[in-house]
């Protein structure tokens, strides 16, 4: 090799983890411990949180079946850009369909399906963010949410998960134990 040249590296794609889940199951949670997990064994990893990146890249979507998919299909467009660049990235976002789900598994098999499941029970206990409650709300009251997934809205229960992670069952830190298992797993073979 000359000098001043440039040796490339093997191209690299990491793994894209498309969480799912209902609101309040535990997916940005798991997903930022995951995150730390990660990054302490000096993996290059990424939280795309639904939440956050809805008010930056998505402002002009609502929620429609529609609108929920172009969401996921930006959010995760952003993602795979980022496993193709060697990170770990992990899309934390309720993504209630399957449709869209299998379509971000088309850009290939490093992309892994994770269901981030706990009973509608559990959920409307925890309303972390008072959404359970608002959505229950009588359809005249102001605060009524008329599009919560898994209430009001639909939710279609991943057909091939990955791995379904119960959270309704384990403590926060298995969860997280878990998923961070599974992408070591996954990077290894």
């Amino acid at each position: 090799m000359l000098q001043g040249q440039i040796e490339f590296s093997k191209y690299i794609v990491m793994l894209l983890i498309q969480l799912t889940g209902l609101s309040g199951s535990g997916k940005s949670t798991i997903a930022r411990g995951v995150k730390i997990c990660l990054e302490e064994k000096g993996f290059r990893t990424e939280v795309i949180d639904g939440d956050q990146y809805r008010k930056i890249l998505c402002p002009d979507l609502g929620y429609s079946k529609e609108d929920r998919n172009e969401n996921i299909r930006r959010l995760g467009f952003v993602a795979n850009l980022l496993a193709t660049q060697g990170i770990i990235a992990i899309l934390a976002a309720i993504n209630p369909y399957e449709e869209i789900r299998e379509e971000l598994k088309g850009y290939g098999q490093h992309v892994k399906t994770v269901w981030i499941q706990c009973d509608l029970e559990i959920l409307f206990l925890r309303d972390t963010k008072q959404l359970y409650k608002k959505a229950l709300l009588p359809e005249d009251h102001p605060e009524k949410i008329s599009n919560l997934t898994g209430v009001n809205d639909p939710f279609e229960i991943p057909s091939n998960p990955d791995l379904t992670i119960r959270t309704d069952m384990e403590t926060e830190g298995k969860s997280i134990e878990t998923l961070c298992a599974f992408i070591l797993e996954k990077i290894q073979a």
